[in-house]
């Protein structure tokens, strides 16, 4: 029997009907800056310029880590993709930036076409939700890098702000508030000791309380994007710092933002902790320190404002159905 590249474990005709599945869903997000379809060598995006006095590109790239896990165990497919893209959106909004287009890469232990397109399924629901276009990425087979059932993602995401309007903390100063905006779990951070912790007690089918669903639907819940009202709040006040709550937790990533000079007072008894925390942090008997610095403990997002600016900030919030919570200041 010859040796031929399929016996090694890479299917090329999985790979082209992977392609040819997805045409359809990355097309769905483009917007009239997207010159050319996928497939070519490279991906064409033109950018107006008129509408810019001078720009500044802002880029980030993400992975969603070992959530993936979760996905391969409920072999649940269909939104892993919208948490890569919404991670990877808030990582530039933060800044200032109006996030234009985004791309992916995708390696498999064995390329299953229909399982790839669920993920690129949950890439096009995201891009379009945040007004991007997902122009191109990369799959890849790696038999014996990779399970037959496991994958990889990532994701690379391009935005633009004009120059006086970055957003990065630089003009923090002591006595600015610090709001808080919900999560809707652990978004992408914190699952190995998650599962470490619950999944030496529990399986994922279990729903032991305070949790009114299992903990793989917990654990499943798609990390959110925040630009709606990042937009919001910069288009009508003079924002300090916008912070994305991820791994490091709120004061990990919040000291990003806020000059050295200066610190960091967080009131921790000023929101109610989601009950998906409270059952991580009662099961494996964690610390509330490691809880803090590995968790958004549902604090997903922070924005550093001016005191004088908290009652219209609170209006603002409420027309976009969401909650500001005064959570710290800075000191």
């Amino acid at each position: 029997m010859k040796t031929t590249y399929k016996s090694s474990g890479v299917n090329i005709a999985a790979g082209n009907k992977t392609v040819d599945n997805i045409k359809s869903l990355t097309k769905s997000t483009f917007s009239k800056n997207v010159l050319l379809g996928i497939g070519h060598f490279g991906a064409f995006y033109k950018i107006d310029l008129k509408k810019w006095k001078n720009p500044v590109l802002v880029s980030s790239v993400d992975g969603v880590g070992t959530k993936l896990k979760i996905a391969f165990a409920l072999n649940k497919h269909d939104t892993i993709g919208q948490d890569l893209v919404n991670h990877c959106v808030n990582d530039i909004s933060v800044c200032g930036a109006i996030p234009q287009y985004f791309m992916d890469y995708m390696a498999f232990g064995k390329l299953v076409p229909e399982k790839a397109t669920q993920i690129v399924k949950g890439f096009s629901i995201a891009c379009k939700e945040n007004n991007i276009s997902l122009i191109g990425g990369e799959t890849a087979e790696m038999p014996g890098l990779y399970g037959q059932d496991e994958y990889d993602i990532a994701g690379m995401i391009v935005g633009i702000v004009e120059k006086d309007k970055i957003i990065n903390g630089s003009k923090t100063k002591k006595g600015d508030l610090l709001i808080g905006f919900k999560s809707t779990g652990l978004h992408t951070n914190g699952y190995s000791l998650a599962r470490k912790v619950l999944f030496e007690k529990y399986s994922i089918s279990d729903k032991p309380f305070p949790l009114k669903s299992s903990i793989g639907a917990e654990l499943l819940k798609v990390h959110r994007s925040y630009l709606k009202i990042i937009k919001k709040l910069s288009a009508n006040i003079k924002v300090k710092a916008f912070s994305h709550i991820t791994g490091g937790g709120i004061i990990g990533n919040t000291k990003r933002v806020v000059p050295k000079n200066l610190k960091i007072h967080i009131q921790w008894n000023s929101w109610k902790l989601p009950p998906i925390f409270k059952l991580i942090q009662q099961t494996g008997e964690i610390s509330n320190t490691e809880m803090r610095k590995t968790f958004n403990l549902g604090i997903g997002l922070i924005a550093i404002i001016n005191k004088k600016d908290l009652n219209f900030v609170t209006r603002l919030s409420k027309q976009s159905n969401e909650e500001a919570i005064i959570i710290g200041e800075i000191y």
